[in-house]
């Protein structure tokens, strides 16, 4: 029951669910979240810890970036059942083709400098 809980909360908000739609497609750093989200620094790291307590999200420190990707097997399996639902009824939302337009732009941005705009690093 506490993981389903965990899980529960984590999607109750709709900035977390986009995160999730956005890892499905590969690991992304906080500050290419930050920036896709349009969000604080501290605020997107609020959002990330919540995901990563209902293990939703992993995490790896490279350097000074952050890094953050979708639970592998080792999740429980509410996590990964919810994800793939989320993923299977939320891919062709509008808003979420909006952040996969905005996530391609993005990922050419020198990560470096997105940083440094953001005051992260």
């Amino acid at each position: 029951m506490r993981d389903f809980m965990a899980v529960a909360k984590a999607l109750a908000d709709e900035n977390r669910v986009r995160v999730l739609l956005a890892l499905s497609n590969g690991e992304l750093c906080v500050c290419q979240l930050v920036e896709m989200l349009g969000l604080a620094p501290s605020t997107v790291s609020k959002h990330m810890a919540i995901l990563k307590q209902a293990r939703l999200v992993d995490s790896r420190k490279e350097g000074r970036w952050m890094f953050y990707h979708l639970s592998g097997e080792d999740a429980p399996v509410e996590a990964q059942e919810a994800t793939a639902l989320v993923c299977r009824l939320l891919m062709d939302d509008s808003e979420v083709r909006t952040d996969a337009k905005r996530l391609k732009q993005i990922l050419k941005m020198d990560r470096d400098e997105l940083c440094r705009k953001q005051n992260r690093c």
